[in-house]
């Protein structure tokens, strides 16, 4: 199985046991190019996007795009736009919208995720735990 299929299958299986145990009515849209990876709604009913990171190694801060952050808070103001970070010592919900005045960063990161080893500098956020709306420490 290629990295993509297994970050596919990560996905999928958060959004079964969200929908399942927690009252989340999401839909996996990983596959459809978009700047999130599900979309719905949240327990309360609201409409929500996420976007998923899975992270093979623990960052005291959690990079986010900040190309990714402004495509997320693009879209309307009725939508919770969330971003979701799973890593060796936790996962942290950071819902976005509730971010408030934090510092652009230049980054000498990856060009894509997963086709190649190229790299490029990218404007980034460095957000931290506390910034967390919910952390799960594993």
């Amino acid at each position: 199985m290629t990295r993509i299929e297994t970050t596919n299958k990560f996905e999928q299986a958060l959004i079964w046991a969200l929908n399942t145990f927690d009252d989340w009515q999401l839909e996996w849209v990983g596959d459809k190019n978009l700047c999130y990876d599900a979309k719905g709604f949240t327990p309360k009913g609201k409409k929500c996007v996420i976007e998923f990171k899975f992270r093979n190694k623990w960052y005291q801060t959690k990079l986010l795009e900040k190309y990714k952050y402004d495509k997320l808070m693009a879209l309307d103001d009725d939508i919770v736009k969330i971003y979701y970070v799973s890593d060796l010592k936790g996962s942290y919900w950071f819902w976005l919208d509730k971010l408030k005045e934090m510092e652009v960063f230049s980054k000498n990161c990856p060009s894509t995720s997963y086709w190649n080893s190229n790299k490029k500098n990218k404007e980034v956020y460095l957000l931290t735990e506390d910034q967390a709306s919910i952390v799960h420490k594993s």
